[in-house]
């Protein structure tokens, strides 16, 4: 099922404005302040939620066209409310958006878009194992490991919040990206779990 691309272009034009945005936003601000933590994670807590804009999920990942969105944060939540604020009112794909916290993969395993928290890297590794082959889009951040990186991995370029994608993991697990995320993501290097 589209979530953005195909059903709702002109939405997607306007997502894809605001994503590029703040990109640009995010690569522009002075080193100081991106190394923020409270403004490192409201650009990330911004592009979470935006990212799903620009996924297409098989039919299989909603039960209905009237289920919302569910972004899961597994482990540590290094947002606090920002995720929340962020997400209030807004809508992708005609889709409401629901923010849930989770100490473990079982409740991770019915999210669309699951962020994997400050977790150690066997953690992590563990959850994206347990994911593999779902229509889930994860993403992980600049502390792990090749071995344990997300479909959308966060880095920090001279203390700017970037990303990069995995489309071969996000094929993996039947989904597709859009090639106007791909073109503002950076060249990455793909994740070497097997998924």
């Amino acid at each position: 099922m589209t979530v953005g691309r195909a059903a709702h272009s002109p939405w997607l034009a306007r997502a894809g404005v605001a994503l590029a945005t703040l990109c640009l936003f995010a690569s522009l601000a002075p080193p100081a302040r991106a190394q923020n933590a409270k403004l490192e994670y409201a650009v990330k807590a911004a592009f979470l939620y935006k990212l799903a804009a620009f996924v297409d999920w098989p039919s299989s990942a909603f039960e209905d066209a009237a289920m919302p969105l569910k972004v899961c944060i597994v482990g540590t939540n290094p947002f606090g409310d920002q995720l929340e604020q962020a997400t209030a009112g807004q809508r992708i794909g005609g889709r409401s958006i629901q923010v849930r916290r989770s100490a473990n993969l079982d409740r991770a395993a019915n999210c669309h878009v699951v962020y994997l928290g400050n977790a150690d890297a066997s953690a992590a590794l563990r959850t994206l194992q347990g994911l593999r082959g779902k229509p889930v889009l994860t993403v992980t951040d600049a502390s792990f490991e090749d071995s344990s990186r997300g479909i959308i991995h966060f880095v920090l370029r001279e203390g700017r919040v970037r990303f990069e994608v995995d489309s071969d993991a996000a094929a993996r697990n039947g989904m597709t990206l859009s090639s106007k995320l791909t073109a503002l993501a950076l060249p990455g290097r793909p994740s070497v779990l097997r998924r």
